[in-house]
Formats: C-alpha cells, sequence, structure tokens
C-alpha cells in the first residue's frame, strides 16, 4: 500500500493507479505533478445528472442524463467515417454518433442492448442527436471500460495505462449527484479526471492531516468557512442527497465550500503581491524631481484647463519619482479622460532631471497617435523625439537606435520593437506602458533592465483605458500604487447609441451621408470573427468600395493594419485635419485616434466583439462639445449574449459600469487579458462575485506575515507555483 507519511505536496501522480508516462505527461500539461495538485485542480462547474430526461422531451443544446434500447447500429461512410446509433424509450428516439471508435465499441452496440448516456443535445441532418456522449453500457461495466478508453481527441486506440485507468472508472453516467467538469486537456477525459480525483481523495480520507492547512482557524471562522478538508470533499464530490438549496449553491458557486477555497486563493495573491511590494522598496531608482520649467512652459501652451484629476494624479506621480525606490503606478482613466497629457507631464519631469523616456503601446497605430500627440505639445518645446517600430530598418533603424543610445531622442516612442537587444538607452528614466496587459511579463521585465544604471532601474507608469472597479484592482493589482483620472473634460456631451439589424443598412448610409453634409465627420468600422489581418483587411476594402460607390459625393478614406505606416499616416492627418469625411477603418481605430470632429460611428456586426472593445470603439466619437452618436448594425439573429452586450452599451455611458458588466459576463482574467504566461490568474476565486471576501483577505494577509510567517511560502506555492513573478515587472 502507498506509503501515506509523506504530504500530498511530495506524492507523485505517478503513485495512482493507472498513471504511467502517458497519462503522467498529460497531467502535467494541466500543472498536475502531485496528488495536492490533483485535490487543488477544482471543478470548472457541475452538471446536474442526477435526474433522467425521456427523449420525447429533449430540448436543442442542453446537457442532459436519457436511457435508451438500442434499435440500430451501423457504420456510415460519408465524407467522414462515422457510427450512428439509434435509441428508443418507448417515447421518443435518439441518434448517438461518434467518429472515433473501437470494434470493441461497435460490437456492444447491439440491438436490444440498453443505454445510458449524457451529452448536448443537437440538431442532426434528420433528427435530434449526440455527439460522443458519455456513455454506460446498463448490461456491464466491462463495455464501458471500453467506450471510454477511447479518445475522442485523438482517435487512437487506448495504450495499456489507459486501460488500466478506465477500469478505475465508475459509473459516471448513472452518479445520482452532480457531476464535477474538470478543466481538461487533450487525450485525458472527464471520466479519467474524475477516476484519478476519486483515488486522490480516498488517500486524504485515509490521512487527513496529510493535506497541511496554513490558514489557521482563528482566521476562518469569523467568516464561517469550513475546514479545508472538508471544503475539498465536498467540492470534488458533492453528496448523494444534496437538496435544491445545495445543489443551486454549488452551481452558482456561492457555497461556503467554495469561498472558502476562493478566500484561500485570493489570500495566497495577496500574500505574493506584499511581498513583491517589499521586494520592490528595496530597490533603488534614480532622483527626478526636475526644476517644473518645462512642465509649466506645456501647462501654459495648452488649449484646455486640466481637470482636478488630472492634477491630482500628476501631483501623485511627481512625488513618485522624486523619491529614490523605483514608481510602480497604476493609472486608471475612461475612454478620453485624458490620460495622454498625463503622461506627456510625467516625461517632461522625467526630461528636468536629464533623463530619457520610454512610451510602449501595443500596436503600431497606437503608438503613431501618442507620437503625434507628444510631438504636438513637445516638440515646442524643442524637445527631440523618435519613434521605432517593426517597420524600420536599414539605415533608417540605424539612424534611430544611435539617436536613442545617443540621449539625443529624449522621448521614445514604439512598440515592441523597444524589447529588441540592438535598442540601448543613454540614461533611461520612465518607462510609460499602455494598455500594458497586452505585453508578456518577459517584455516588460526586458525593458525595464534597458535603463538599468548602477543597481538602480526606471520608474514605471502603467496606464490602462479598461475601468477597473477599484475592488479589483485591489485584488489584482494590489503590488501597484493606483491612481485614477475619474472625472471627464468639461463639455463632453454623451455619445446616443442605438442598435440597428444590418437589413436597415440603407437607412445607415443615408444617415451617414447626411451627417457629413452638414460638416461633421463619421467613421465606418468593419469587424470579422477571424483575427486574420488579410481577412479584416477585405472586409474593409470591400466596404470602402461600396461605400464609395454609394456616396460619390464624400471624401472617403481607409485604413487598416495591412497598409504600410508610411501610407497610414497621411490618411490619419487628412481625416483628423478634416480633408476626409469618413474613415472605413477595422478595430485598428480602437484607441488612440482624437478627432474631436468626428460626431458619428458605425460598427458593423458588433456582436462579434466585447463590450471593452466595444466601449473603446465608440469613445472614438464624442470627444468634442457636438452631439455624437453610435450606431451598432447587427446581424440577426443574436445570441443571447450578443443582445446582452449591445443593451448594456446601449443603457450605459459609464465605462466603470460597462466594465463590471463585462466583468459579470466574461471574468477578470479575460477582461484584464491576464490568461498570459507570468501573468495574475485566479484559478477559483472572482474578484468581482467574490468582492465580499477581498478586505478580509488583506487583512488575514496581515496576520500571517505578523504572526504566522513560516505558512507564507507554502502557501503561495499551493496557489501560484511560481506565477508570482508576474510581479518583477
Amino acid at each position: 500500500m502507498a506509503d501515506l507519511s509523506a504530504g500530498l505536496d511530495q506524492t507523485p501522480v505517478e503513485r495512482l493507479r493507472g498513471v504511467g508516462p502517458r497519462i503522467c505527461e498529460r497531467l502535467q500539461r494541466l500543472g498536475i505533478l502531485t496528488l495536492q495538485d490533483l485535490l487543488f485542480h477544482l471543478p470548472l462547474r457541475y452538471q446536474d445528472r442526477t435526474l433522467l430526461r425521456p427523449l420525447a422531451e429533449l430540448v436543442l443544446n442542453e446537457e442532459v442524463l436519457v436511457e435508451g434500447e438500442v434499435v440500430d447500429a451501423q457504420i456510415a461512410h460519408g465524407r467522414r467515417r462515422s457510427l450512428k446509433v439509434r435509441i428508443d424509450d418507448g417515447r421518443g428516439a435518439l441518434l448517438l454518433r461518434f467518429f472515433y471508435f473501437s470494434r470493441a465499441q461497435v460490437e456492444a452496440m447491439r440491438p436490444g442492448r440498453r443505454l445510458r448516456c449524457f451529452g448536448e443535445v443537437r440538431q442532426g441532418p434528420q433528427m435530434l442527436e449526440m455527439v460522443h456522449p458519455e456513455l454506460q453500457v446498463l448490461e456491464g461495466v466491462a463495455e464501458l471500460a471500453m467506450g471510454l478508453a477511447i479518445s475522442p481527441e485523438t482517435g487512437s486506440e487506448a495504450a495499456p495505462e489507459d486501460d488500466a485507468l478506465a477500469d478505475a472508472v465508475a459509473d459516471v453516467a448513472s452518479e445520482r449527484r452532480l457531476t464535477p467538469i474538470y478543466p481538461g486537456t487533450e487525450g485525458l477525459q472527464q471520466a479519467s479526471l474524475r477516476a484519478l480525483t476519486d483515488q486522490a481523495l480516498d488517500w486524504l480520507r485515509r490521512d487527513p492531516d496529510a493535506l497541511q492547512d496554513w490558514i489557521p482557524a482563528s482566521l476562518t471562522a469569523p467568516l464561517k468557512l469550513p475546514a479545508l478538508v472538508d471544503a475539498l470533499f465536498l467540492l470534488h464530490r458533492p453528496p448523494a442527497d444534496a437538496g435544491a438549496e445545495l445543489t443551486d449553491a454549488l452551481l452558482e458557486r456561492s457555497h461556503p465550500a467554495f469561498l472558502r477555497l476562493a478566500f484561500d486563493e485570493m489570500l495566497a495573491h495577496q500574500l505574493a503581491l506584499r511581498r513583491l511590494r517589499r521586494a520592490r522598496s528595496a530597490q533603488r531608482a534614480p532622483v527626478l524631481s526636475g526644476d517644473g520649467g518645462l512642465r509649466e512652459r506645456l501647462r501654459a501652451r495648452l488649449p484646455f484647463a486640466l481637470t482636478g484629476a488630472q492634477q491630482r494624479v500628476i501631483a501623485e506621480i511627481a512625488a513618485d519619482m522624486a523619491q529614490s525606490r523605483p514608481m510602480m503606478r497604476l493609472l486608471l482613466g475612461d475612454v478620453g479622460s485624458g490620460k495622454t497629457v498625463v503622461a506627456a507631464l510625467a516625461a517632461l519631469q522625467v526630461i528636468e532631471a536629464g533623463h530619457q523616456v520610454a512610451l510602449m503601446a501595443p500596436t503600431e497605430l497606437l503608438s503613431e497617435q501618442h507620437l503625434q500627440s507628444l510631438q504636438q505639445w513637445l516638440a515646442p518645446l524643442e524637445i527631440e523625439l523618435a519613434w521605432l517600430s517593426g517597420r524600420h530598418a536599414g539605415s533608417e533603424r540605424a539612424a534611430i537606435l544611435e539617436r536613442i543610445a545617443a540621449g539625443q531622442a529624449r522621448v521614445v516612442v514604439g512598440t515592441h520593437a523597444l524589447f529588441q537587444a540592438e535598442v540601448r538607452f543613454a540614461e533611461l528614466g520612465l518607462v510609460i506602458i499602455d494598455e500594458q496587459h497586452r505585453f508578456g511579463v518577459h517584455q516588460r521585465l526586458s525593458l525595464r533592465e534597458k535603463g538599468e544604471r548602477e543597481g538602480r532601474i526606471p520608474h514605471q507608469l502603467i496606464m490602462t483605458a479598461t475601468p477597473i472597479p477599484r475592488s479589483l484592482a485591489m485584488s489584482v493589482y494590489g503590488d501597484l500604487d493606483l491612481s485614477e483620472i475619474d472625472e471627464l473634460p468639461p463639455g463632453r456631451q454623451p455619445v446616443k447609441t442605438v442598435a440597428l439589424p444590418e437589413t436597415r443598412r440603407e437607412q445607415v448610409i443615408e444617415r451617414v451621408q447626411a451627417s457629413c453634409r452638414t460638416g461633421r465627420q463619421a467613421y465606418w468600422v468593419c469587424t470579422l470573427v477571424e483575427e486574420s489581418d488579410a481577412l479584416q483587411a477585405q472586409a474593409a476594402e470591400d466596404a470602402a468600395a461600396d461605400l464609395r460607390e454609394r456616396l460619390p459625393g464624400l471624401r472617403i478614406g481607409l485604413v487598416h493594419g495591412r497598409i504600410k505606416a508610411q501610407e497610414r499616416a497621411p490618411v490619419m492627418a487628412a481625416f483628423k485635419a478634416g480633408d476626409l469625411d469618413l474613415l472605413v477603418a477595422t478595430t485598428v481605430i480602437e484607441v488612440g485616434v482624437d478627432v474631436p470632429n468626428a460626431s458619428l460611428m458605425i460598427i458593423e456586426n458588433p456582436e462579434r466583439l466585447g463590450l471593452a472593445q466595444l466601449h473603446q470603439l465608440r469613445g472614438r466619437v464624442g470627444r468634442g462639445a457636438i452631439e455624437s452618436a453610435c450606431v451598432l448594425m447587427y446581424h440577426p439573429p443574436l445570441t443571447h449574449a450578443a443582445r446582452e452586450r449591445i443593451d448594456i452599451l446601449r443603457r450605459e455611458a459609464s465605462g466603470f459600469r460597462i466594465a463590471e458588466a463585462d466583468l459579470r459576463m466574461r471574468g477578470a482574467g479575460e477582461v484584464l487579458g491576464t490568461r498570459q504566461a507570468g501573468a495574475i490568474q485566479f484559478r477559483l476565486a472572482d474578484p468581482m462575485r467574490d468582492s465580499t471576501l477581498i478586505n478580509a483577505a488583506r487583512q488575514a494577509a496581515d496576520q500571517l506575515l505578523a504572526h504566522w510567517p513560516e505558512h507564507v511560502e507554502p502557501l503561495i506555492r499551493r496557489w501560484l507555483g511560481r506565477r508570482d513573478d508576474y510581479g518583477q515587472v
């Protein structure tokens, strides 16, 4: 029998029955190396398999448990070979379709056999069907194991170790309980993951002390949270007699067992963030006070007054950079709140102190827009700027690199090209990163290292137009200082947003013509499902050609990601100068374009975009004092989620309220773009859903650090592994 003396964090998964090299490799892809890893590989959701559904009452797209007798089974040799099995329960019929199957599986489907299946109901060519359902042949478990040993992803016969694993599979299709669905990987089925988890739970049942609870009960008791081991058992295997209240709580992730694990994870993140903040306080940075001369000259030249929020944030940044520890500040601001001028004033403080500034943007178009804004403000002050992108090559690129290395270029604006090894700065004092979540952790670290001199690193200012509720920012960016521009410039008019079906395209075109005839300008944004630049460009080119034909009196320009920068810049400049009436574009204009005279935006197929991106696009209009409108021209029928997104955008003007809705719909990882290597991720906790736990986790982190410091590292390692290194940048 297995040795239970070692902790589960030290017990490799190879000790489980049926886990050989192939299964072990697949588990490693999920980050599962030990039994502790397996126990903390928690369900994403649950399927309710507690009730059999009559075949006559099936509903499309539902996941259900059904039972019926095989009336026919045959191999179809069409465009794609498949096994088709028709079952009947006396009231209705259903087709089961398998594209990957073995001889043994075909033989098990003899007419008269009774099957129990779980899967999603789909509309087939002739009748309702399930494709690759989980299957139980009721006459025996051997056939069930045979069927589950075939991988739908690979279509290959199982190896001996897979057979051994299949032998351990319980009657998953007939569980009279909620069935957990785990994050998976190719070649590792849900039934196999449940079987492995059952074995790990058996180990834990025999020796509960093998899994250390690093959070003292005195910290969890006031929150009425259960013990760790009890929570794990309930989450992995809900009781068979769970009533409606317990079932709903588990499905909604509001059960105390979920809250206990969510609390643990939030606490681990808070501890990691505190450790990073403490480590950063030990680092050194150049003291950049400046004499204020350049900043005063720019303020005097601005054609607008800074808002109170802008002035407050500018003061916070100035105070940070006057310190000898590196600034790490996150600047939040809604679309059009004026973050760029704040960045410009921060850059001038650095230049006054004799250092350089690097501003990095995720796209070439956005970096161009930053360059134009900064040139407009800084060139009259005789400050030299440089722009570096992937398009620069040869002697032109060499000349730019030489100006940067010599310190001649005081402000360097660029894209990912700034990371490259040959880019060297004379004295880099400040790194400004726009939309930081679009960059990988190692890219941001690389840029910071370019400014390291005599043990000192540059200050960093991170800007985002993705509004983040403060509670979320505290949990995700708790290691950063937070500044928020929570005030829009005076005189801004809210953008009226309407949704129209594509069938009313003619009316939309007439509206564009009428608006432009009054001297105003408009955007026409084309979107596609595919991320292909070529397809996006083709859609925009087709739209531009069609609109030129229908609107011969208008001056129409075109920009998309495949147009070279030197060709795109004159088009953007002409639109900004009012020499173009209508700009047809892809989503490359999502951020950075500022044309106050543009008062109308048409977005084709808005159902293909997320809320945050739609809000960013809409923010290109309404930047002046004139009334503006955004038309969402959708292609019916809309899905429920698409209709909800469009309705929210029509109702809401506040980026923060839109962001909260987006977070509820998609989760923090998706909205903030943190699903990347080295970036913070929550496996179970949801900072929006579990916002009541954030303050409790912060207080518990203080208690652990003060009274149980030896528990900090194991707790961080349990939940984050090595992922807390995201904060090193």
